[in-house]
């Protein structure tokens, strides 16, 4: 999850097409990037960012949790 303040349809469509990237979405100045294989993703996305001279603030990283993947797995959540 990356804060922006300013994000075109051009932008999030080549954010899209990264490699590793499962879906991007921008609403209410927060973007919100699933991706697979973690480690560098973020960086290649603020690299991009910075080369397009977009201003962002807060970042915020987690892996999927278990149930996560369970649901994207499934479509079900997990019982306890």
């Amino acid at each position: 999850t990356i804060e922006l303040f300013d994000v075109n349809n051009d932008i999030l469509a080549d954010i899209k097409s990264m490699p590793h990237i499962v879906s991007a979405e921008f609403k209410d100045n927060i973007l919100l990037v699933k991706s697979t294989r973690g480690k560098n993703n973020l960086a290649v996305i603020l690299d991009y960012l910075k080369s397009k001279n977009i201003a962002f603030g807060k970042i915020y990283s987690e892996p999927p949790t278990l149930n996560d993947v369970f649901l994207e797995i499934t479509g079900k959540d997990l019982r306890d």
